[in-house]
């Protein structure tokens, strides 16, 4: 997780080391979403190298959302987001070389999904994560 908090302070939040996991990673989330933003404006503009700075900002974002992943402990949906994020970093790297703003928004809408869906988790699994993964265990 640290990884995680030194990426987000790289994009310029400085209450990133006093935020609980959870919102940790909204906020890196909302970076990458904004990182995304300033990529599509750049390529539209023809500004290379904020085309590049922004991509590549934005692929360390997710870098740091996929490398904060416990696979062991995750589970499926730990292993299916662990690929949904190297997919996009994937695309990145294609949208980077082709200047596609459409690999962008793809990438974007994903994460978007991603973030909405992180936001829905509710407030007792946000604060006891071990026990609701108990509970969800010992129903299956």
């Amino acid at each position: 997780m640290h990884k995680g908090i030194n990426q987000y302070q790289q994009v310029g939040a400085a209450d990133a080391p006093f935020a609980d996991r959870h919102r940790l990673i909204e906020m890196l989330m909302d970076g990458g979403m904004d990182r995304l933003a300033q990529a599509r404006g750049a390529v539209i503009r023809g500004d290379r190298p904020a085309k590049i700075k922004f991509i590549g900002k934005a692929f360390d974002i997710i870098g740091g959302l996929r490398g904060g992943l416990d696979l062991d402990k995750g589970g499926d949906i730990a292993r299916n987001l662990d690929e949904l994020y190297d997919y996009m970093q994937r695309r990145l790297v294609s949208a980077n070389a082709r200047d596609d703003v459409t690999v962008l928004d793809e990438v974007s809408t994903l994460l978007g999904e991603i973030r909405e869906a992180w936001k829905e988790i509710p407030k007792e699994v946000r604060l006891n994560p071990e026990a609701a993964a108990r509970s969800v265990n010992s129903e299956t």
